[in-house]
């Protein structure tokens, strides 16, 4: 069984983060430039075993689909194609970034700090993968 890894899909950043290989704890990874995002998958992928992705699934309030939607469907395609041993799965990112800027509030990281798009990315990809672990684990 391999390694969990959530992506949080930007236009400009994507936030990485990826379970451990037992699957019980979920670590941001990495930001990297969307325009790299499958380049670097290939280069990790390549490094460690990973059997599921897990993309966030942006939605409204309504849990209707956002307008970013557009992007993250032809990304889930391409992922599939590419890895097809690869489980790819959606999961809620609602309120994920306001989740992030709190936590690193709360974590006591400074005001310069929080302003750090990528560490928000990275932090964000890490509450969804944290999420769909647990709700993965109350099934």
């Amino acid at each position: 069984m391999g390694r969990i890894l959530a992506i949080d899909y930007g236009t400009k950043r994507t936030g990485i983060a990826v379970s451990d290989p037992l699957r019980l704890i979920a670590g941001g990874l990495e930001t990297v430039p969307t325009r790299e995002l499958e380049r670097w998958l290939a280069d990790y992928f390549a490094r460690e075993e990973v059997s599921t992705i897990v993309v966030g699934k942006p939605a409204r309030m309504d849990g209707t689909p956002s307008e970013t939607w557009r992007f993250i469907e032809p990304l889930a395609a391409r992922l599939r194609r590419a890895w097809p041993d690869k489980e790819v799965v959606f999961y809620d990112e609602r309120f994920t970034s306001v989740l992030a800027h709190r936590a690193m509030r709360d974590s006591g990281i400074g005001r310069m700090a929080r302003r750090d798009k990528a560490l928000v990315d990275k932090i964000s990809a890490t509450i969804i993968l944290q999420g769909y672990m647990e709700s993965a684990a109350s099934r």
